[in-house]
């Protein structure tokens, strides 16, 4: 994980200052969409709750 994270940390440091911001919107767009399809594939009919199951559950939380 650390050579990931050094090689990684290159990267940045060879990106313009100017196209930082748009670097980290495309990036972070990228990890949405994959955490989106993660969640996707993992879930099932049962785990959705109806309105009134979420409102009960929060009020135990």
């Amino acid at each position: 994980m650390n050579l990931l994270r050094i090689r990684i940390h290159h990267l940045i440091e060879q990106i313009a200052d100017e196209d930082l911001q748009s670097f980290w919107e495309i990036v972070q767009a990228l990890h949405f969409d994959s955490y989106m399809e993660q969640v996707k594939r993992s879930q099932h009919p049962w785990d959705i709750l109806t309105h009134n199951e979420a409102v009960r559950l929060l009020m135990f939380l």
